[in-house]
């Protein structure tokens, strides 16, 4: 995560980018590999090929911005800070887990680092993210709320519900549509009137459309700078359609069979990451340097699966804890 005061030369910011998505893909490659061992509790939902837009905009966020996401929120939380090794732990449900080991893959929230949450419910974070951004505003902090959420959401009440409030409020959020495609195993434009299901609804709030290419880590660092820096300064919301693809199916307990073998082909063959990292070579970064990257996230992310796996069960005193104001039930009976 860098801090959006620091300054950074072009490449030096280039090459963190690379260096997050590279921990985003191996993490959630590890994760997978750890669901099939039996060892994930619960599902989980992969964000494989959807790196370039978390990293994207992390590469912008102060350390004192907040991030909201949906349950394929892995990626999101990891690259707004959250430490590596308690992360894992949590997926395995330890008690060295982010949460206790009581969220899981689906609840990850680190509120020291600015993840402020991963919500299962379809849209239920978007008026959260408004109100913290309604917060940050009357108290004057500077901070600005990051709302990353899928197409399917864009049919939810609480999307336009969030808008229309952000918009009437002139509230600090960045509202991030992940769209790759498909809301669960259902094609998005077979159940929405329009092409770009968030971009082209923008002009009903007064919003401009903007529609970036979610595969493309230069492109969306750009825009994230342009739309954090619009809340920040005090102008407004905004609202970013990223077109993306998700790798495998919605969750791992989905085969993904339900999608056209051209377009996968098509979709995977602009895999970000090899992408970005052609473009760097090109750009006159030397390929060991890359190199270096790749094998410095990976050392990471087996670091980080040892310390998960050595983490113990929660202890069951916990259950009763983060319940109530208090830490506790007691105070009800």
């Amino acid at each position: 995560m860098a801090d959006a005061t620091t300054t950074k030369s072009d490449q030096a910011v280039r090459l963190d980018i690379y260096r997050m998505m590279q921990e985003a893909r191996l993490f959630e490659r590890r994760a997978q590999d750890l669901f099939l061992e039996g060892l994930v509790k619960g599902t989980s939902h992969l964000a494989l090929g959807q790196e370039a837009i978390a990293a994207g905009f992390a590469s912008v966020l102060g350390t004192k911005d907040m991030v909201f996401c949906t349950y394929r929120g892995h990626v999101h939380t990891l690259l707004r800070g959250a430490p590596m090794g308690p992360l894992m732990a949590e997926l395995l449900g330890r008690g060295n887990g982010i949460c206790g080991g009581k969220g899981g893959s689906m609840h990850l929230t680190d509120v020291s680092s600015g993840a402020m949450g991963s919500y299962a419910i379809v849209g239920a974070h978007m008026p959260i993210a408004a109100g913290a951004a309604w917060a940050a505003k009357e108290r004057g902090t500077g901070q600005v709320a990051v709302c990353f959420f899928g197409d399917g959401t864009t049919n939810i009440g609480t999307f336009h519900e969030a808008l229309n409030m952000a918009v009437v409020w002139e509230l600090p959020v960045v509202f991030v549509c992940e769209n790759n495609l498909y809301m669960e195993y259902t094609p998005i434009g077979q159940v929405t009137a329009v092409e770009h299901p968030a971009a082209d609804r923008a002009a009903a709030y007064g919003l401009e459309s903007i529609v970036a290419d979610g595969n493309d880590a230069d492109e969306m660092r750009a825009v994230a700078l342009r739309a954090v820096e619009q809340a920040r300064s005090g102008g407004g919301p905004s609202l970013v359609e990223a077109k993306t693809y998700r790798h495998g199916g919605h969750s791992r307990a989905d085969p993904a069979k339900y999608r056209p073998a051209d377009e996968v082909e098509a979709w995977l063959a602009r895999d970000p990451i090899p992408a970005y990292r052609e473009r760097l070579i090109a750009d006159g970064v030397d390929a060991g340097e890359l190199g270096r990257i790749e094998a410095e996230a990976l050392a990471a992310v087996d670091r980080a699966t040892e310390e998960a796996k050595a983490g113990p069960p929660p202890d069951p005193a916990s259950l009763e804890t983060q319940l109530w104001s208090d830490g506790g039930s007691a105070w009800r009976n």
